[in-house]
């Protein structure tokens, strides 16, 4: 399996000293943060998802395309996948991002799927995002690239059960699911390997991260309520040796990407000990 960083773990490096950190580390590739950029927001700290200095600006994405592929190709690495934010239905911008990506070889674009907050039935929100991911599947087979939703809570596909009924069906060489064993912590966990298999041919790509459960304060009925929240990835909940040898026991081939939101180290302390954790278990 080949190492990638997504960069929104890396908001206190710009594009450059960005491919320069992961070059250095020994990474393979990177997997771009895309995402409007608010001119407003350069005078805030940096932060994951507010002034994040690793960001590809989505409103420019197309004109600098190829200076972004000579980057990070100077750089030794390659581009994983680019990570959107945009609903699976936004077919004209996605169009523009599946335009950048076929100049920077990125095989794979993020898009989203819509939330589930109990606001509407998840019937509806299914047939909504089933469509335009069939939709959305016709783009992808003109430019060339495949569409990746990823497994994540709060979303219509928390598991991989249901991120599998969302794709069912659907071409597996043009759409694929994100695995993301540190968000099912939060909410959809299934045995790994049993989720792994029956993804099947829509395990596309791994996002790697952890979290561990925290006890917070009591309600006033007594209940003890809980919270996740980053945790390193040795010391969460997520066992990633184990998820490691279940991937390799599924034929996974692709990217490991790292997502580490921890903050107990700095970035460059952080994803030096990430990428030594994941080769000293066989990734």
């Amino acid at each position: 399996m080949r190492l990638s960083v997504f960069t929104v773990c890396m908001p206190d490096y710009d594009l450059k000293e960005t491919v320069d950190l992961l070059s250095r580390l020994g990474y393979d590739g990177v997997e771009w943060r895309v995402q409007e950029i608010d001119p407003a927001m350069a005078d805030q700290p940096p932060s994951f998802w507010g002034n994040n200095r690793s960001t590809v600006d989505l409103s420019t994405i197309v004109e600098q395309a190829s200076a972004l592929r000579d980057l990070t190709r100077s750089a030794g690495l390659s581009v994983s996948a680019l990570a959107t934010y945009l609903p699976c239905q936004d077919e004209e911008r996605a169009e523009r991002v599946m335009r950048a990506a076929t100049v920077l070889g990125a095989p794979m674009v993020r898009l989203g799927v819509p939330r589930y907050d109990r606001s509407r039935p998840y019937g509806e929100l299914y047939g909504e995002a089933r469509r335009a991911l069939q939709a959305i599947s016709r783009l992808a087979a003109a430019y060339g690239v495949r569409v990746l939703v990823e497994i994540h809570m709060g979303t219509i596909i928390p598991s991989a059960g249901l991120a599998h009924r969302l794709l069912d069906g659907l071409d597996p060489d043009l759409v694929g699911a994100i695995y993301d064993p540190g968000n099912m912590v939060c909410e959809g966990y299934e045995a790994w390997r049993m989720g792994m298999e029956l993804l099947g041919p829509y395990l596309a790509h791994v996002h790697v991260k952890n979290y561990a459960w925290y006890p917070q304060e009591e309600d006033s009925l007594g209940t003890l309520r809980w919270a996740p929240r980053p945790a390193p990835l040795a010391k969460g909940m997520v066992d990633w040796a184990q998820v490691i040898a279940d991937l390799e026991a599924v034929g996974y081939q692709g990217y490991l990407s790292v997502e580490d939101f921890d903050t107990t180290t700095g970035t460059a302390d952080r994803l030096a000990a990430d990428i030594g954790y994941l080769r000293r278990l066989g990734a």
